[in-house]
């Protein structure tokens, strides 16, 4: 293949100020590969498929990246997804074109909705046979468009390199997000010269804010230590931001309670006092009404989403002075109005906040604060996750998160889980002193991620303890994959509380639906225990609640071996407290009295 002197200089361009490599004549998937590595990629999760061959090939002829063969391919984008909110790494999967591409389409929602840093290859049919209807083929970019946070057709073998470099930057940098690169065949088979992988990339139409504007931090500090009644909220943007720690010196210098959604729990201490529980839909009494009351608001890495203020008339009913910090400005006044709006990364404009807290002359007011502090104290006396620990007679789906908890506080522990009931009660029971650590389906509320998630973080962690917290419904959805836990040896733990109920639609029904239970019962459950044998695990079956106990210390003892533990739960137990669609966070049902 001849090329022309303006295309050398354009190879050579891409390679960034001139890498040391000579060139090579390279076919479109060595390309790719050696993109990868140059990422740092050490683990890739895919299913071959015709549009991809060449792709396999070149990667069986490389020994650094370890390709994880799924049993699905929404599995596969789950496992690259949970390994990415573990490590903070960009996750990446490889899926063929049509069926591989739309059965991945679910795990890209999934990790676009919590902003997860992603990079999804997608195999495409020939560039001469796009749009033509070909085997296997669908509009890919189509398709993902409103689920990513960019994607990209490669029709040129000579933009491959640069566009994979545009992917990871795009996917790790402002707000974190999957990337789509679809691959036609041909493309993966065409040789072009290869000087080496850029270096950098600079895209004029993508350029994040990273600093915050400096006047409107000193309103913030302005603001805050003005507060009499002052309230730190902080969502999944913290920790993906990597801000924890600068969240936690704040916390701690100015001494105010703190509270975070579903999905920044971690980001500071569960068991600090400051820290005053989850908010939300199922979140603490006490820190729903200090989220109602407070007259200073800080908002960190959050969204105001339906599932945290509920009804947003309801929450305008006070008057309070709120302050934005996220590096995406269209999450900035999206749902509720902010007095003090910041744009930047997390974790820069927290450091600058703490810089001028230390600076400042004026401290808060210390006897307002202790008088918020009591009114909180007097709210987390009513004790609103209190359930009926006495119970020898059925095994409370508590219980069992609470035991596990108790078993694994200040271990090096991962949890996952599914969505439903189970989830919520992870979230409420485990608490959870470090950031990273809980790893779940927040903006989707995707079934049968817990499997695939739990996979993901052991192949990164192999020395660390992996427990998925499931349900008897959700783990069905992608139960497959114990076959991959075999077959890669990820000894993770499963532990399901069931019910024997869709639980959480059941819950809804039982609330609002007068107790008319419509397709919610599972009355043909597997044998969970044969099922794991099956599969070449070890399975348990708990139904007294004197057993659960030793059944994790069992599951804990035997590191090398996957372990389902199917748990028989109380099929009527429902989560509390709960705020019913279109209430108010402060409308809370706390017990099945508030029915």
């Amino acid at each position: 293949m001849e090329i022309s002197k303006a295309e050398m200089a354009k190879a050579a361009a891409a390679a960034e100020g001139g890498a040391a490599t000579a060139q090579q004549e390279l076919m479109g998937a060595e390309i790719l590969v050696r993109a990868l590595q140059a990422e740092g990629v050490q683990h890739l999760w895919g299913y071959p498929g015709g549009a991809v061959l060449y792709i396999y090939d070149a990667l069986y002829k490389q020994d650094t990246i370890q390709h994880v063969l799924v049993r699905h391919e929404q599995a596969a984008v789950h496992a690259a997804d949970g390994f990415a909110r573990a490590t903070g790494d960009v996750g990446v999967a490889l899926v063929t074109s049509g069926p591989g591409l739309t059965n991945a389409v679910t795990g890209i929602a999934t990790a676009y909705m919590d902003s997860i840093p992603m990079v999804i290859i997608a195999g495409q049919v020939p560039t001469a046979a796009i749009g033509l209807d070909a085997f296997q083929e669908c509009d890919t970019v189509g398709i993902t468009r409103p689920v990513v946070k960019h994607n990209f057709l490669v029709k040129d073998v000579r933009d491959l390199a640069l566009t994979i470099k545009k992917a990871f930057h795009i996917a790790r940098t402002g707000r974190p997000g999957p990337v789509v690169v679809d691959i036609p065949k041909d493309v993966s088979l065409n040789k072009t010269l290869y000087a080496g992988y850029p270096e950098t990339v600079e895209m004029r139409s993508y350029n994040p804010v990273k600093k915050g504007h400096p006047g409107q931090i000193r309103k913030a500090l302005q603001l805050l230590l003005s507060a009499k009644r002052p309230y730190i909220y902080t969502g999944g943007g913290v920790l993906l931001g990597n801000a924890c720690q600068e969240l936690r010196t704040l916390v701690d210098l100015l001494g105010y309670p703190v509270t975070h959604t579903l999905m920044g729990l971690g980001a500071y201490p569960a068991s600090d006092r400051k820290f005053v529980g989850m908010l939300g839909m199922h979140g603490t009494f006490e820190a729903n009404n200090a989220m109602q009351n407070c007259d200073v608001l800080l908002a960190v890495g959050a969204r105001f989403d339906d599932r945290v203020i509920g009804n947003t008339k309801h929450f305008a009913q006070r008057d309070r002075k709120i302050i934005h910090i996220d590096i995406d400005p269209s999450s900035i006044s999206k749902r509720v109005r902010v007095d003090v709006p910041i744009v930047g990364d997390v974790k820069e404009v927290l450091g600058e906040l703490i810089s001028q807290v230390r600076d400042a002359g004026a401290k808060p007011d210390a006897e307002a604060l202790a008088a918020w502090w009591k009114q909180i104290e007097e709210w987390r006396g009513r004790d609103c996750l209190a359930y009926d620990r006495g119970n020898t007679e059925v095994i409370k789906p508590q219980f069992v998160v609470e035991t596990l908890w108790n078993m694994t506080r200040g271990t090096d522990a991962y949890i996952t889980s599914d969505v439903g009931q189970h989830q919520m009660w992870a979230a409420q029971y485990y608490h959870f002193d470090e950031p990273r650590r809980w790893i779940n389906s927040g903006g989707l509320g995707t079934m049968g991620v817990g499997i695939p998630y739990a996979m993901g973080i052991k192949l990164a962690k192999p020395d660390s303890e992996v427990f998925c917290i499931t349900g008897e419904g959700s783990v069905q959805m992608n139960i497959q994959e114990l076959s991959t836990c075999l077959q890669y040896d990820t000894p993770i733990k499963i532990v399901a509380l069931n019910n024997r109920y869709l639980g959480m639609v059941r819950q809804w029904q039982e609330i609002q639906y007068a107790g008319r239970y419509s397709q919610t019962y599972m009355d043909a459950l597997p044998n969970f225990v044969k099922l794991a044998e099956a599969y070449g695990h070890v399975g348990l079956l708990v139904e007294r609640p004197q057993d659960v106990e030793g059944a994790l210390r069992e599951a804990r003892r035997l590191k090398d071996r996957t372990v389902f533990l199917d748990i028989r739960t109380d099929p009527t137990e429902n989560v509390f407290p709960m705020v019913q669609p279109g209430k108010g966070i402060t409308e809370m049902l706390l017990g099945s009295e508030d029915l």
